[in-house]
């Protein structure tokens, strides 16, 4: 791989063009889906480590970074549907597919609804995600507790500097600041908005509290690889919750393990590129 790398592109989809991250490479195809409210360049510190022994592409899924943002298809057979035919318009035959958060999810949906056809799955503190078994919520309130920030007046600087002081601030670099920046763009007024509508982002969150990943699992038939992520504890009840569904997740997934990052925050791709890039490779290489 070369300083040309990556290679940004789109194709059109489904009637929406997909904007992508190229990062070229050889061997096993793997392609790299993001989580919600997020882009592809999550990827951009994991990808050219991927790419030293891999063919790698990163996908802005529709409604985010540079992809179409239309008012519809949110829901996970379309959005597994418009990955399925950018793996297949690329010739990417049997890729890994590897996917952040809800990016887990999509991964989960595409190797259950595609089944042959996708060689690995890498779920990264994600595809676990199942809203509706919280058993003290209901629709309505989940509709609330996970409805986007309003940004209101802010520019993307008053932005970047929430970015500093947050849960990335030990391991912030200019590098880490532009992916995160690039999650928004900039009104003519000059304040910073997210690239995804939060009316596009509330039907993802209505999706995911319909997705139902138990019932999923039994059915992937490739190897699956979860990598859930663990912060010190913090005696935060849902993370008794987050362990029974990743232990859910590896008694069900017939070709299914587990590895907890221990003392790792949710954007795994940015805190912990090398760590997770290694597990990824050698993953890919057991698919062999």
């Amino acid at each position: 791989m070369t300083d040309d790398f990556p290679k940004e592109g789109a194709i059109p989809i489904n009637g929406i063009e997909l904007h992508y991250r190229d990062w070229g490479g050889q061997g096993r195809p793997v392609v790299l889906l993001h989580g919600l409210a997020s882009h592809s360049g999550i990827w951009d510190l994991v990808a050219p480590l991927l790419a030293t022994q891999s063919r790698v592409v990163a996908l802005d899924l529709r409604g985010h970074g540079g992809s179409g943002k239309p008012d519809h298809g949110y829901d996970f057979d379309t959005v597994a549907d418009d990955v399925k035919k950018f793996w297949e318009a690329h010739g990417l035959e049997q890729p890994l597919l590897a996917g952040h958060s809800w990016g887990g999810n999509v991964a989960l949906h595409c190797a259950v609804t595609y089944p042959g056809q996708v060689s690995g799955l890498v779920m990264v503190d994600g595809g676990f995600i199942e809203l509706s078994s919280r058993p003290d919520w209901t629709w309505e309130r989940a509709s609330v507790e996970l409805a986007p920030p309003q940004f209101g007046q802010v520019t993307l600087e008053e932005v970047t500097e929430r970015i500093r002081n947050g849960n990335l601030a030990p391991y912030m670099s200019p590098e880490i600041e532009r992916i995160i920046a690039s999650n928004f763009y900039v009104t003519d007024q000059g304040f910073a908005r997210p690239n995804l509508s939060s009316e596009n982002h509330m039907k993802i969150v209505r999706a995911l509290w319909d997705h139902k990943p138990s019932t999923l699992y039994p059915h992937v038939q490739c190897p699956a690889l979860v990598l859930p992520a663990r912060s010190p504890s913090t005696n935060n009840p849902m993370e008794k919750m987050r362990a029974d569904m990743v232990d859910q997740a590896q008694a069900l997934l017939p070709k299914g393990r587990v590895i907890w990052l221990e003392d790792t925050i949710h954007d795994v791709p940015l805190q912990r590129p090398r760590d997770l890039a290694a597990i990824m490779l050698d993953f890919a290489q057991e698919l062999l």
